[in-house]
């Protein structure tokens, strides 16, 4: 129960930032830096309970790495979708629903999640469950910021989800058409397998 309610409130507060920043056109970096730093923030409130992943796709490359069970995987998922479905539904009733993009192209929005989805996951997973970064101070930091990165590099191009969750989210808040979400779903889960195969690749002996 407590890992339940420590992945909802940091994917509720996660998905809350990005619609009380984006819906309401915020220019420039405002919502990059906001999304990044409640990220941050919310890693170091909740890394000591639950992992701190607030994202299915994260999930499952810690699953697949060997840091979480199969039975705890369904429990994280479901509290991360919650969290992002009441975040939506609290962002609506404070800003008003978001205009979700005109158009958006496939092929470059594949690619844009998958890449940015495979360096969170692949940070999550050295800073975060590795020895040889074991207790380290950085983690939180580590991971706000290439989420941070990730929003200012392709933010324009695939809406910077790299979350399943965050993509739930965004048409309920408005912000992406629902005939769209399967990009942001397939594409932000290939990347944290691809994150986790690799990881494991590169640390064979770290188990």
């Amino acid at each position: 129960m407590k890992k339940f309610m420590t992945e909802f409130i940091g994917t509720f507060f996660l998905v809350l930032t990005i619609g009380l920043t984006v819906i309401p056109g915020n220019a420039g970096v405002i919502a990059p830096l906001a999304i990044g730093s409640v990220l941050m923030a919310l890693v170091y409130a909740g890394g000591h309970i639950s992992g701190a992943h607030y994202n299915p796709a994260v999930t499952l490359a810690v699953l697949i790495r060997g840091k979480c069970t199969l039975s705890e995987a369904p429990i994280y998922l479901v509290a991360q979708i919650g969290g992002a479905a009441a975040a939506a539904f609290t962002a609506q009733f404070l800003v008003g629903p978001g205009t979700a993009a005109e158009t958006i192209d496939v092929n470059k929005s594949l690619v844009a999640e998958l890449l940015f989805t495979f360096a969170l996951a692949y940070v999550v997973l050295n800073v975060a469950t590795a020895k040889g970064t074991s207790g380290n101070s950085f983690y939180g930091l580590a991971i706000g910021f290439i989420v941070m990165v990730g929003a200012f590099s392709v933010g324009s191009i695939s809406g910077g989800a790299f979350n399943p969750a965050v993509a739930i989210g965004a048409p309920l808040m408005g912000l992406m058409n629902w005939s769209d979400i399967w990009i942001h779903i397939s594409a932000d889960f290939a990347g944290g397998a691809l994150a986790a195969i690799v990881f494991n690749m590169l640390n064979p002996d770290d188990r």
